[in-house]
């Protein structure tokens, strides 16, 4: 092993329900009423992948960006404040560098978003690489953002990393660009939902996967 390449949303921080309950307020501000627990299901998406399950593709060219602008505003007014990392992440993180592994930061969010959840979780000095919706032009399930993410590991294989992700999408975008996927079960997703989508180890949360790293794949073991 010679890299970890992290999801954000739902895997390293409790964030899942406040990004739907957004969606579901943005939605509801352009007229559309919407499923809370269906959107809740789509959250590890972008809103480029998001929206069309919900909205007409019409609809979409004519006030999709509005739209995604009104939720981005709303999640950092509203909730952002609220959004708090899971425990074990940061002693995850010096772990991982202590065994040598190269860590980067691959979510669907925009790279303010994750700049911010950078501060919150407090391991700036120890993420290597960052990727974002900024640098894909597509998001998960595709596998642009993990794609971009071996790009700027300089090299790495993807048979050398994992991700560690908490969303059947994560799986099925890592799959795509040849990683294997750790699941983590503390975004919701049911751990039957993770196997289907191809996760190889499951973990209830990152202190969790802290417990049980000596025999997790990311030891090479």
């Amino acid at each position: 092993m010679r890299a970890a390449i992290f999801d954000i949303d739902g895997t390293l921080l409790d964030s899942v329900d406040l990004h739907a309950r957004a969606w579901v307020e943005a939605f509801a501000h352009f007229g559309v009423t919407t499923d809370p627990t269906e959107v809740r299901r789509q959250i590890g998406k972008g809103g480029d992948e998001l929206m069309p399950v919900f909205l007409s593709q019409e609809r979409i060219r004519r006030e999709g960006e509005a739209i995604e602008a009104y939720r981005s505003d709303l999640f950092k007014r509203r909730y952002l404040p609220n959004v708090r990392p899971f425990p074990g992440v940061r002693p995850l993180f010096e772990r991982i560098h202590e065994a040598g592994l190269t860590i980067a930061l691959a979510s669907s969010g925009k790279r303010t978003e994750v700049d911010r959840y950078t501060e919150i979780l407090g391991i700036g000095d120890l993420v290597d690489v960052a990727t974002s919706a900024d640098d894909a032009d597509r998001s998960k399930p595709h596998p642009d953002i993990f794609q971009a993410a071996l790009r700027k590991l300089d090299g790495v294989a993807p048979d050398a990393a994992h991700v560690v992700g908490d969303t059947p999408y994560d799986a099925e975008a890592a799959a795509k660009a040849g990683l294997p996927t750790i699941g983590l079960l503390c975004g919701g997703f049911p751990e039957a939902d993770l196997t289907a989508a191809g996760c190889v180890a499951i973990y209830r949360d990152p202190q969790d996967l802290l417990a049980g790293f000596a025999s997790s794949p990311l030891a090479g073991t």
